[in-house]
């Protein structure tokens, strides 16, 4: 039995607590807020989506994930880097609604459990989790590539919200 079936995830360790990111990248997406509210001026930041708001995300990934390993390639400081990328906590969990579905953090928090294609199932490859189409990998296009002021909604997609078993 592994040590998310013994645990809470405010029971782990700060190793088992990292260990839990199955690495799949979704986060690194870029990700937007529509709504049907005409005047935005009033946008207030919230934790949840409110009526008639839609969590839409792109192909479109950070400039500092690592196109092979789906990763940060500057892990330690990419809060400093990147001041709007979250750092997912044992106290924020439960206030991250974005986070997609599939997100290893967000099914455990759920009760929902390890998926079968996690990394920690695979003695850390992450191919079961490719083969699910589940990660980012050979699926995005670096920040860096993209005209985000005038070609930006060519890259919505809809496989970030993709969730199996």
């Amino acid at each position: 039995m592994g040590f998310w079936q013994e645990k809470t995830l405010e029971e782990m360790t700060t190793e088992e607590w990292e260990s839990i990111c199955d690495g799949c990248g979704k986060c690194c997406l870029h990700s937007f807020i529509d709504s049907d509210e005409e005047d935005d001026s009033e946008f207030e930041s919230t934790d949840f989506l409110r009526e008639g708001e839609e969590l839409l995300y792109t192909n479109i990934v950070c400039q500092y994930n690592d196109a092979t390993t789906c990763g940060c390639s500057r892990y330690s400081e990419r809060q400093i880097l990147v001041p709007s990328c979250v750092q997912l906590t044992k106290e924020n969990l439960k206030d991250i609604f974005f986070m997609p579905t599939s997100c290893s953090y967000r099914r455990l928090y759920e009760g929902r459990g390890l998926a079968s294609w996690h990394p920690l199932k695979h003695k850390g490859s992450k191919q079961a989790m490719i083969d699910a189409g589940i990660s980012i990998f050979g699926r995005a296009i670096s920040e860096l590539e993209v005209d985000l002021e005038s070609d930006f909604e060519s890259h919505f997609v809809d496989w970030p919200t993709k969730d199996v078993n």
